[in-house]
């Protein structure tokens, strides 16, 4: 190493309190953080009085690769599926709580490149960093969690109210992560940039979801673990079945032919993870806000079919194939 070249400083070089000083700078807050980050608790004031909670954990080796997502990628994403949740019941986010576990031999650099992130993709859409929790972990180990807050003005959309008879419309992007993840592990990322762009930085329409509770969804859920086993999830609450149509999905399926071809490119489409769109069902005579399109109905019977056929395995699952 040069004599001019500086060190890299690593977690172990810091107090946590330091880290916190050099953490902060980076996060926004908001008018409705009362307290923020620096005491044991925030203080967030809510005009209805009720808050939606929910939260994600990302862990290296299995929701990313240092290969080919930044630390500032990671951030971002952490954001992405934290809001999506918000906005699928129908809500807007109000704040967030972020944990790191890390290693204390991890770069520095690499905790504040995620922190900026993070950071920056909250400051998008208005989102207030909180506070959170910082702690060690063994050699290897790093994670991020982040726990989202929100607040509706109105009754949620759950996945328990979608009805014979409604259609079923998405807002929002089908396959486009899975698509660019399937690159990367082929080597071929540099072949759709833009693929791979998305698969490291989902961009959810976060702002559809209060608008499709507005417009009389009955019922809604971020995409983050397919289409198809998403939808059966909305399809066993609701106790009904949820018919696609892949003429519908053709447009979707087109746009990732030419990267990844065509049977991956409609596997990608209603089985690929981490997309973060929304799928909701709305009342035949409703119509729909700007930015959904109609991909299917919802019929009599259970589970989730396409083109009349029955489909159940497919999309991401943390423990089973």
């Amino acid at each position: 190493m040069s004599d001019h070249e500086p060190t890299k400083r690593r977690l172990a070089d810091l107090s946590e309190d330091d880290l916190l000083a050099e953490i902060f700078p980076l996060l926004p807050t908001s008018p409705q953080t009362v307290i923020g980050p620096g005491d044991d608790t925030a203080l967030v004031s809510s005009a209805g009085g009720r808050v939606l909670a929910t939260t994600d954990t990302m862990v290296r080796g299995r929701d990313w690769l240092d290969e080919w997502s930044s630390g500032a990628d990671v951030g971002a994403k952490a954001v992405a599926q934290n809001v999506a949740d918000i906005a699928a019941m129908g809500g807007q986010a109000t704040g967030l709580l972020v944990t790191l576990v890390a290693d204390p031999q991890t770069p520095l650099e690499w905790v504040l490149d995620m922190a900026r992130g993070l950071g920056e993709a909250a400051r998008a859409i208005d989102v207030a960093v909180l506070g959170g929790d910082l702690s060690s972990a063994p050699e290897g180990v790093l994670m991020v969690s982040v726990t989202a807050l929100g607040e509706l003005d109105g009754d949620p959309v759950l996945r328990s109210g979608a009805r014979v008879g409604d259609v079923i419309a998405v807002a929002g992007t089908l396959g486009r992560s899975a698509a660019g993840l399937a690159l990367l592990q082929q080597g071929r990322g540099g072949e759709a940039p833009d693929l791979v762009a998305f698969h490291c930085r989902p961009r959810p329409p976060f702002e559809q979801g209060p608008e499709a509770r507005q417009a009389g969804a009955t019922a809604m859920l971020d995409l983050s673990d397919g289409l198809i086993r998403d939808a059966g999830r909305i399809a066993k609450s609701s106790g009904v079945c949820l018919a696609f149509r892949t003429a519908a999905l053709s447009a979707d399926v087109q746009r990732l032919a030419p990267s990844v071809g065509q049977s991956a490119a409609l596997e990608s489409v209603l089985t690929g993870g981490e997309e973060h769109s929304l799928l909701a069902c709305f009342g035949p005579s409703v119509p729909l806000p700007q930015g959904w399109r109609i991909v299917g109905d919802v019929v009599e019977g259970e589970g989730v079919t396409v083109d009349g056929k029955a489909r159940s395995r497919g999309g991401w699952d943390h423990f089973t194939p």
